[in-house]
């Protein structure tokens, strides 16, 4: 794979008539930064010299010791389609570095390196292709977004029952047309409620291209008058959005998850990799399941992925074993929302699934039936458990959790950690319309 040197970046500014680079990162959330330089700045910001105040980013450092640079990514280079075909817009995704020059603890994207060079001091690279899924509703005055909708499509509806079906569609175009490779798109299960599948890529890239998509999505579909939003549970009644994340590990080549004279095709490593990931994803979910608003997606009435279970027969455990593998194995988590920070996630993945492999982990049985229907008895006795409850437990699992500590670094640890708590305390002492409505007229 050739990559792009600072002079091929020069070139492609000159011969893209880009006259606006923005140099983009991540903050501790997930939400996407970026400062914009002009042409004349260019060589100066390719020799890793602009610099930022980093004590204003959330997770980021005290004001004392803000001076914060970026090192741009040269292969990350890309134009923005939705811009002037003159005097365009490109982007270059950077990593954050200190004032002395090395790697910040609280760059995401650095956590998510870090991970990635333990799996390749063990012979392993890790694809993963996720399934994205998002809200499009219509806005209100003064382009406020609102909740609302007049369409009633369910899954796999076509227009004219799919009303955001042109916006879908030039969103795939934009994506393929900045590099990324879409594998599908469709309406999802809920009213406004819709999926695009990016496909298969190195780990480092899919983190990437999903922060990619997310500014795409949302920029087009302002374009067409709608609000997109990866909030996990907009609406009350309906099923939430998720963030499938598909997974396998490569080793020379070889897709290692893959084992035809397996049981269900899977190698011993695969079912390694799975216990791995059962065994950590009870502290894990504070990051996978980051809001207040993602537990209430994650409740048993909606298919949302509670229990902590494996299965290739059904929906309703944590992890799935898709069908029609080949040698394309893999294993689908289907806990995670689209709010998370997609590098911290896929380091949590990827570090429990290492461990998995590293101890020789073995998962439980799988469970072929419809865990929602079982009794509470039932799934006990089966040795079942479940994802915390609330963004309140999820954060005590974190912060009892070595693993976490490790993976994640103390300093985003203990400043997600803090952060988290304070979000949890804020929602509990709201007094919700909920609350006004039950009790206000009649105690």
């Amino acid at each position: 794979m050739k990559h792009n040197t600072k002079e091929d970046i020069i070139r492609m500014v000159e011969e893209d008539d880009v006259e606006f680079i923005r140099l983009q990162f991540t903050d501790m959330f997930g939400n996407l930064k970026n400062i914009a330089i002009t042409t004349s700045q260019l060589e100066r910001a390719l020799n890793n010299k602009c610099m930022f105040d980093g004590s204003s980013i959330e997770g980021f450092v005290r004001i004392e010791e803000s001076d914060m640079f970026l090192y741009p990514d040269l292969d990350s280079y890309v134009t923005f389609p939705w811009r002037p075909q003159q005097g365009k817009v490109a982007r270059l995704i950077c990593d954050v570095y200190t004032a002395e020059g090395k790697p910040f603890e609280g760059d995401p994207r650095y956590i998510l390196k870090k991970v990635v060079k333990e799996a390749e001091e063990m012979g392993y690279t890790f694809d993963v292709g996720p399934e994205m899924e998002f809200f499009l509703f219509h806005m209100g005055e003064n382009d406020t977004p609102t909740t609302d909708t007049h369409e009633r499509a369910g899954y796999f509806d076509l227009g004219p029952l799919d009303y955001g079906e042109n916006a879908r569609r030039d969103m795939v175009l934009t994506l393929e047309d900045m590099g990324i490779s879409v594998e599908a798109s469709h309406h999802e299960l809920s009213p406004a409620q819709h999926e695009i599948d990016i496909k298969y890529n190195n780990v480092l890239t899919t983190a990437d291209n999903i922060m990619t998509f997310k500014m795409v999505v949302r920029t087009i579909a302002k374009r067409h008058g709608l609000h997109c939003t990866f909030m996990p549970k907009p609406k009350y009644g309906v099923d939430g959005s998720g963030m499938h994340i598909n997974m396998s590990l490569q080793k020379n080549g070889k897709n290692i998850f893959d084992d035809a004279e397996g049981k269900l095709g899977l190698s011993k490593e695969a079912y390694h990799f799975i216990a791995g990931i059962m065994k950590h994803i009870k502290s894990m979910t504070a990051v996978t399941n980051p809001l207040v608003n993602s537990y209430k997606r994650l409740v048993p009435n909606f298919e949302a992925p509670v229990y902590i279970a494996w299965s290739a027969c059904n929906r309703s455990p944590l992890i799935r074993i898709p069908t029609g593998r080949e040698s394309a194995a893999r294993i689908e988590l289907r806990c995670p929302d689209p709010s998370a920070n997609p590098y911290l996630v896929l380091a949590l993945c990827l570090a429990a699934g290492l461990d998995g492999i590293k101890n020789q982990l073995t998962p439980p049985p799988s469970i072929d039936k419809n865990i929602f229907e079982l009794t509470e008895e039932e799934r006990v006795n089966l040795g079942i458990s479940r994802l915390p409850a609330s963004l309140n437990e999820a954060i005590k699992e974190m912060e009892n959790s070595d693993f976490m500590k490790q993976v994640l670094g103390t300093h985003i640890s203990e400043k997600y950690v803090k952060a988290k708590k304070a979000e949890w305390d804020e929602y509990r002492n709201q007094v919700t319309q909920w609350e006004l409505n039950q009790y206000l007229y009649r105690i």
